[in-house]
């Protein structure tokens, strides 16, 4: 069992807490505050025990000078300090004098921000390389380490397992909640057990396939990949999303677990995105028609299944659920399982994102704030940035 936050005296120590505020941000506004909000209760937790706090995150992907200005976590820090009621000190830069002499400044209570640790990654992918020279320095700036970043602890960078290979280290409220949801509903879960697996291309869900198929009542396809799995069956899909290196996978499976499997058997069809839709079933696809969410005949289909299921886990939409027209079958899952009385964890990412965005915030078990951590989790694999954490 890893260590948490409790297991450390925080009182006048530097901790370093590897937080996940990879937010949305549009025309200088936060979109969406949810994974600063999920940070709070870890935060919390160390200004009431003195420690003197510094935070690090990454923010989107930086490339080049030019996303510097886009990139900053600036605004991060005035929201947080608004959540908090607490001045939180943003220094800009990731290294250097001015960050080092705030933060050997810092007072027991305190709070400061550095800025987004990819800027790291302009000259040689330093921070998600795991730049050990890198890593070494960051540790240098605290006396424990503390992860919970749940979104990126599925990858080796230097703002988790190179810091945490240096000092003393544990995870906090947010990981420990992640991890006991997870990891229960996959290990115990209570049955009958439903998976239900979204998104794009079938590759990126083999593994989860593979390691629930054998544990689990139902897996419902939705999603661009279920055109994969129906092509397999020798269905015409028409312009649909095809994962051509995927069909002889789905073929198999089909084979081996045809009562596990469950397909749509009609989707909201267009010949082109921006154009009229039209309701079809999946025998009468034309050649150019393209599958973008699952039908009326198929989201009853998967509340039949679901209705005699205790425990449902779902990674990724039933359709292209941004787009109000394509957003149907996932809006009326979510609506079903809603304040049921089943264990129902919604696997992060776009998932995530749509329960929260068409008001589900409340209505589940857990909504995990990473799609990546929450997919590798699912099949089966160990994730680095946690694997790193002191054992208790």
């Amino acid at each position: 069992m890893k260590k948490t936050i409790r297991d450390f005296d925080l009182n006048n120590k530097r901790v370093i807490i590897r937080v996940d505020f990879n937010v949305p941000i549009k025309d200088n506004k936060i979109l969406d505050d949810n994974r600063i909000v999920m940070s709070l209760k870890t935060i919390k937790y160390a200004i009431d025990n003195n420690a003197k706090i510094i935070l690090m995150s990454h923010l989107g992907r930086v490339k080049e000078e030019s996303d510097k200005e886009s990139k900053s976590l600036k605004i991060v820090a005035k929201r947080l300090s608004e959540l908090l009621n607490k001045e939180v000190i943003f220094i800009n830069d990731t290294r250097g004098k001015e960050l080092e002499t705030a933060i050997n400044g810092l007072n027991s209570g305190e709070i400061l921000l550095m800025e987004n640790t990819r800027f790291e990654d302009l000259e040689g992918k330093k921070e998600s390389g795991n730049d050990l020279e890198l890593g070494n320095y960051w540790s240098s700036f605290g006396d424990i380490f503390i992860n919970d970043a749940f979104g990126t602890s599925h990858r080796s960078h230097a703002s988790n397992v190179g810091i945490a290979s240096n000092l003393e280290s544990g995870i906090g409220f947010l990981i420990e909640e992640e991890l006991d949801k997870l990891n229960l509903a996959i290990t115990n879960p209570k049955k009958p057990f439903a998976v239900i697996l979204g998104g794009a291309k079938v590759s990126d869900k083999i593994g989860v396939i593979k390691n629930l198929v054998g544990i689990c009542d139902y897996i419902l396809i939705g999603g661009g990949m279920a055109y994969t799995f129906l092509k397999s069956k020798g269905y015409n899909i028409g312009k649909s999303l095809l994962d051509n290196e995927s069909l002889d996978f789905c073929k198999d499976m089909l084979e081996k677990y045809n009562d596990k499997i469950i397909l749509p058997l009609d989707s909201i069809v267009s010949k082109e995105f921006d154009k009229d839709v039209t309701l079809k079933n999946n025998e009468n696809f034309d050649n150019d028609d393209i599958g973008l969410d699952i039908g009326e005949e198929s989201i009853e289909l998967f509340k039949n299944k679901l209705k005699e299921c205790n425990t449902v886990v779902w990674n990724g939409p039933l359709g292209y659920s941004e787009i109000e027209k394509y957003s149907k079958g996932t809006k009326d899952i979510l609506e079903y399982l809603s304040n049921k009385n089943k264990i129902v964890i919604i696997g992060g990412g776009d998932t995530s994102s749509s329960a929260i965005n068409f008001g589900y915030k409340e209505s589940f078990t857990h909504i995990s704030t990473g799609g990546g951590a929450s997919l590798e989790l699912l099949e089966g694999k160990k994730l680095p940035g946690i694997e790193i954490i002191d054992e208790k």
